[in-house]
């Protein structure tokens, strides 16, 4: 496999993310019971999360207000926000799970980029303390890292 590719069929190194949630208990219930991430280490002022293979360390702070400024095949996305790129079925089992929790959607699952390059279903969640996740799964895994000389600007705009 080519450097900077990704194929999501096979081990790459994982990723370790902190960020700042209200409450431990709210934090453990979405990402454990409706995301199915396992718990890992925690202390009573943080928790760490398996987030498909990632880890996630969850610690109690202040969280800063949403900034609706990316904007994205026409739809405003918060920034920043993180997430995951999954399975086209790993996607759809999320999403149903999302949707019987009555978990609601910043922007429902949905195609992007239909019938062109770097076509991916994608969708906008926030968690407890309300940071944005995002959910996404490509069509063609080698598009994922499509480099900018294969964008049309009107193609994405």
């Amino acid at each position: 496999m080519l450097s900077g590719s990704i194929n999501l069929q096979t081990k790459i190194n994982p990723f370790h993310y902190a960020f700042k949630v209200k409450d431990l208990a709210g934090t453990r219930a979405f990402y454990i019971d409706i995301l199915g991430c396992k718990e890992g280490r925690s202390t009573d002022t943080w928790v760490d999360f398996d987030f498909y293979g990632h880890q996630l360390s969850a610690h109690l702070g202040k969280v800063e207000p949403l900034d609706f400024i990316g904007k994205v095949d026409g739809i405003d996305v918060p920034i920043p926000h993180f997430g995951c790129l999954l399975t086209y079925e790993q996607f759809n089992t999320l999403a149903k799970r999302l949707e019987n929790a009555n978990v609601e959607f910043l922007v429902k699952p949905q195609t992007r980029y239909e019938g062109k390059s770097g076509q991916q279903q994608t969708m906008f969640v926030l968690d407890f303390s309300g940071n944005p996740l995002e959910f996404k799964s490509f069509n063609d895994d080698s598009e994922i890292f499509m480099g900018s000389e294969s964008i049309s600007k009107k193609q994405y705009s």
